[in-house]
C-alpha cells in the first residue's frame, strides 16, 4: 500500500505552493520518448504535469487525468486552473482519489502513466503491475524524482551557500522515512532493472536550474517529508533550525531580504519505458 502523506490541509497547501513544475528539458524528455512510441494521451499520479508544446516534438491534444491518494492534494487539484498549454486538458471532474496499486480503471485504457516525485512512496512491485495493467500496448510509463542535495548559487558566495545547504540536508536527515533509504534514487533504480520491458531507459544526473525567491526555496525544504516530521516532532525546534538556516544563509548572501532571488540547481533522475505491443 502507497504511504499516505500530506494529509493535513497545511502540509498540502505547502506542497501546491512550492513545488516546482517539470522543466521544458525534463518534459521534452519524455515527449521525446513518447513521440517515438506515437503515443498520446496522458494518465498521472502525483500532482499536476505540464506539458510544453514548445520545442521540435508536434503534440496532439492531451485529456490529463489527475490523480492522488492524498484527499487534501485532490481538492487543491480540484481548485487548480487549467493546464496553461492549449493542446493539453485537465479533467478535474474526473480527478481521482486513490491508491496507485488499485486504480479504478479499465485494462488497457492509458497512453502514459507518470508519476513525479511519488513513485518512492508506492508498493513499487504492485504499483508497476498496476502501471502494465492499465497502459495500452506500446503504452509508456515516466517516473521522475530529484534528489534532496539542491545547491544555491548567488554571486561569487555559491560555495559557501552550498555548505549551508548540506547542514540543513544534513540536520534533516535523521527524521528522513525509512522507507526512502538513504537514498531514493536506489529505489528508482531498482524499479528501472525489475521492468520487464525491452525498450526503457534511465536518466540520471540531469540538472534543471531555476530561479526563485530564497523564502520559496525555504518553503521548498519544509514542504519536504524529513521537516514535517521533524515540525510533527518537535515545532519550535524546526522553526528555530529554518529560521537559523535562512539567517545563515542572508548573511552569506550578503543581503537582507528573503524576497533576494537564487539560482537553485536541482538533480533529477528518470525512467522511461514503454510496454510491448501484445502485452498483457
Amino acid at each position: 500500500m502507497a504511504h499516505r502523506l500530506f494529509e493535513g490541509k497545511e502540509h498540502a497547501s505547502a506542497y501546491r505552493k512550492y513545488r516546482i513544475s517539470l522543466s521544458e528539458e525534463l518534459v521534452n524528455c519524455i515527449l521525446t520518448f513518447l513521440h517515438e512510441k506515437a503515443t498520446y494521451e496522458l494518465l498521472y499520479l502525483g500532482w499536476t504535469l505540464c506539458v510544453s508544446d514548445s520545442g521540435s516534438v508536434i503534440l496532439p491534444t492531451w485529456l490529463m487525468v489527475p490523480i492522488n491518494i492524498s484527499v487534501s492534494l485532490c481538492a487543491l487539484c480540484d481548485q487548480a486552473p487549467d493546464c496553461l498549454f492549449p493542446n493539453v486538458t485537465v479533467n478535474h471532474s474526473m480527478s481521482l482519489n486513490c491508491p496507485a496499486e488499485e486504480l479504478p480503471l479499465e485494462d488497457g485504457c492509458a497512453d502514459l502513466v507518470t508519476a513525479v516525485s511519488a513513485a518512492h512512496w508506492f508498493d513499487r512491485p504492485r504499483f508497476l503491475q498496476e502501471a502494465h495493467r492499465v497502459l495500452k500496448p506500446r503504452g509508456c510509463l515516466a517516473l521522475l524524482n530529484y534528489s534532496m542535495d539542491m545547491e544555491l548559487h548567488y554571486g561569487d558566495c555559491s560555495g559557501r551557500l552550498i555548505e549551508v545547504c548540506r547542514e540543513f540536508y544534513d540536520a534533516l536527515r535523521p527524521y528522513r522515512s525509512p522507507v526512502l533509504g538513504s537514498n531514493s534514487s536506489t529505489l528508482y533504480e531498482e524499479m528501472y532493472d525489475s521492468l520487464p520491458y525491452p525498450e526503457k531507459e534511465w536518466l540520471n544526473g540531469i540538472t534543471v536550474r531555476r530561479f526563485m525567491p530564497l523564502s520559496s526555496y525555504m518553503g521548498w525544504i519544509e514542504s519536504f517529508s524529513s521537516y514535517q516530521a521533524l515540525l510533527k516532532e518537535d515545532p519550535e525546534a524546526a522553526g528555530s533550525l529554518s529560521k537559523h538556516i535562512q539567517d545563515r544563509l542572508l548573511e552569506v548572501m550578503g543581503v537582507s531580504s528573503p524576497d533576494t532571488v537564487v539560482e537553485v540547481a536541482v538533480r533529477y533522475l528518470c525512467v522511461l519505458a514503454c510496454k510491448p505491443s501484445g502485452g498483457d
